[in-house]
């Protein structure tokens, strides 16, 4: 092992007080802030989520790496914000893939299997294509179970799933047939890892698909519990294996609704397996989104207020574009019901992981680790004096918070505009101070201009000088 976290003195270990802690982190896909009950969602059941954060801790500032899933997920991979990332929005590649990371670039797959840990992705991937160097297996992961592309993941009943390097094909699921269903066979994959793992250090990334649209999925008992709840009209849509696009939902309400608490009912089989193999005790679980709620496919996240107290969804940079929900689990390590306002982004789990597994970054990261916060330590949780985000669709968009203080410029291409909010007085975002307080907005400013370097392929839609 090399450099394990030792985590002497805490009671969750007992008798196995040298072992490791085992690592389980969950990311939904454009899952809201308000979409959980513990958040305050009402209409959509999330009864073992909420189990979670009854058991564990509830952040209520966490930020997404950016608003859209490909540099959101790159900032979560790299422990660096978008203003230094290589991948900083969805640049797709044809016929199938995103934009890669260069071959040597250091991965959260490479520090914990650096530090013992047998790894594994399953779900969406996002960040290369199948034949690049930048696959899951080629970033530090000893097994994968997916989608290579996000843009494919758009399908919930794919022609074809990734294991490792093997092209898994459902001729079944051809003509718009809904036969096999992508997520219950990556949940079932992930449940298995943790089960050939379980007397082994694991890291294990459930980057599900849901509630992404297309809003489709089994017509169980799950989605039986919303079927006839809510008045609904049909979205008529289409999908191209190829380009994207949205299959039709007949109910598309009902639909999103299961597909939240189909989440639900995975992250609850994660916990049980967890607790039947005896291994909750020494398994950080945490549970995320990659950005705010979509209005896409059919979904409306107005009616269930899916991003919660905060405006906007994804592709703003308001709060609700990138403001998510995350829980942290582990019995007897992480305290019970108990909620931390900590400033906190993508970026700072590589340096949390890194600080849980004894683990030197070999590379410079834009994060601060956590882990005092998450262990409820005296050791002084130290905070950032920023965060930076910057989005390169709708013309482009840069966002920045220091403190309570929120600065957005937007659009970046044409005649821009700057917007400042105080967020402990509004929370929505609907004062703009940029006139009231001129001397704040330089400062933050040159703060956001410093927070960024060139990107040879994101320049805000214009060609890079």
């Amino acid at each position: 092992m090399s450099g394990a976290f030792v985590l002497m003195g805490l009671s969750a270990c007992g008798p196995k007080e040298k072992e490791p802690m085992n690592v389980v982190y969950i990311v939904a896909d454009d899952l809201g802030y308000g979409d959980i009950g513990c958040y305050g969602q009402t209409l959509i059941q999330t009864p073992h989520i909420d189990r979670m954060a009854a058991e564990g801790m509830l952040f209520t500032q966490h930020y997404a790496g950016c608003t859209v899933s490909a540099p959101s997920r790159c900032a979560l991979m790299t422990g660096l914000h978008t203003g230094h990332t290589q991948v900083r929005g969805n640049r797709e590649i044809l016929p199938e893939g995103q934009q890669p990371m260069r071959a040597d670039t250091y991965t959260l797959g490479r520090l914990m299997r650096s530090a013992g840990y047998a790894t594994g992705l399953f779900g969406k991937w996002g960040l290369g294509a199948p034949d690049s160097e930048s696959t899951p297996n080629k970033m530090g992961f000893d097994e994968f179970y997916g989608y290579n592309c996000q843009r494919q993941s758009h399908s919930f009943y794919p022609d074809h799933l990734w294991h490792n390097a093997e092209k898994v094909l459902f001729p079944e699921n051809a003509n718009n047939a809904r036969k096999t269903y992508s997520q219950d066979l990556i949940h079932a994959r992930a449940l298995a890892f943790i089960r050939t793992h379980k007397d082994h250090p694991f890291f294990a990334m459930l980057t599900y698909t849901l509630p992404h649209a297309e809003l489709n999925l089994p017509h169980d008992s799950i989605y039986r519990i919303y079927e006839n709840r809510f008045e609904e009209t049909p979205y008529i849509g289409k999908f191209d294996k190829v380009y994207g696009g949205y299959n039709t939902s007949e109910k598309p309400l009902a639909s999103y609704a299961a597909m939240v608490s189909r989440l639900d009912k995975y992250v609850g089989d994660v916990l049980a397996e967890l607790k039947a193999l005896g291994l909750e005790e020494r398994t950080l679980v945490i549970f995320t989104s990659d950005n705010g709620p979509h209005h896409e496919g059919g979904a409306d996240p107005d009616f269930f207020r899916s991003y919660g107290p905060f405006r906007g969804i994804k592709r703003d940079v308001y709060e609700g574009g990138i403001r998510v929900p995350m829980i942290a689990w582990c019995p007897g390590t992480v305290k019970k019901d108990s909620r931390t306002d900590h400033i906190s982004a993508f970026w700072d789990v590589m340096p949390t992981l890194a600080e849980l597994t004894g683990t030197a970054l070999p590379v410079a990261t834009d994060g601060i680790s956590f882990l005092p916060t998450l262990l409820s330590k005296e050791k002084k949780q130290a905070e950032h004096d920023y965060l930076y985000w910057e989005f390169h669709e709708m013309n482009g968009r840069e966002a920045l918070r220091a403190g309570d203080w929120k600065l957005i410029r937007q659009p970046i291409v044409g005649d821009t505009r700057v917007e400042l909010y105080d967020l402990s007085q509004d929370i929505h975002e609907d004062k703009n101070l940029a006139a009231e307080y001129p001397d704040k907005v330089r400062a933050l400013e040159a703060l956001m201009d410093s927070a960024r370097t060139e990107s040879p392929y994101f320049n805000f839609g214009r060609e890079a000088e």
